[in-house]
């Protein structure tokens, strides 16, 4: 299982790639191999996963009843916005132009270990995402992991 944590400060290539950092990279899933899936996230963000971690969403979200109108709706939302990317002998890979430009991604990028996956910021973006007040986060924990 992947175990992904920290944040890390990255830098985009002209050609629009970015080098994952080697602590992220070291949390690989060796099943993985080089493949990773890239999407769009909730917030204006990039979402990367293992290949193993993406096809559990995968799984849920093909599975569901095409009939449903709804559901119809969530999977072209959710497919349309993801990308398989590979990653190359240095740990580059490539962002596709569409999602460089769904995260205002240009030179700079913040990498953020999520757990199972990496969230990719753009620098500005991401502080504003961020709870700044110490009570509230204090709040935010307590209400979801207080047993």
């Amino acid at each position: 299982m992947a175990f992904f944590t920290s944040e890390y400060e990255c830098k985009i290539d002209a050609k629009g790639r970015l080098v994952l950092p080697a602590k992220i990279k070291a949390n690989l899933p060796e099943t993985s191999g080089n493949e990773l899936v890239v999407r769009r996230g909730f917030e204006p963000c990039l979402i990367l996963y293992p290949m193993v971690e993406f096809k559990k969403i995968y799984s849920k979200i093909a599975g569901l009843n095409e009939f449903n109108e709804e559901y119809r709706k969530l999977q072209r939302n959710f497919f349309r916005g993801s990308s398989v990317v590979e990653l190359d002998n240095t740990g580059r890979f490539l962002i596709p132009k569409l999602m460089l430009s769904y995260a205002g991604l240009k030179k700079d990028a913040v990498v953020v270990g999520m757990g199972n996956k990496v969230e990719i910021w753009d620098p500005e973006r991401y502080e504003e995402h961020l709870i700044s007040d110490p009570a509230e986060f204090s709040k935010l924990a307590q209400k979801y992991l207080d047993d």
